[in-house]
């Protein structure tokens, strides 16, 4: 059994993420995602899927995209 990093619950099915060079403990997908999914720079949700990198900066969507940066709007297509 492990300890979770995120709850401290110390679970017999608990999982390990191996992510850029570090070692990661966890005892479900949601304490993996609340440590590791970045977050959204215009609606602050956590970037579960693909999100969208904008010049260096995350996004869940591409409205979100848009209208954090107007002027990048002809990076940012509506299927990303």
């Amino acid at each position: 059994m492990a300890a979770c990093e995120v709850c401290g619950n110390d679970y017999a099915m608990s999982f390990e993420v191996h992510a850029q060079g570090a070692v990661h403990t966890f005892d479900s997908f949601e304490c993996a995602i609340t440590r590791m999914a970045p977050i959204c720079e215009h609606c602050q949700c956590r970037i579960v899927g693909h999100g969208i990198d904008v010049e260096g900066h995350w996004y869940c969507c591409a409205h979100c995209a848009r209208e954090a940066r107007p002027s990048a709007a002809e990076l940012v297509s509506d299927h990303a």
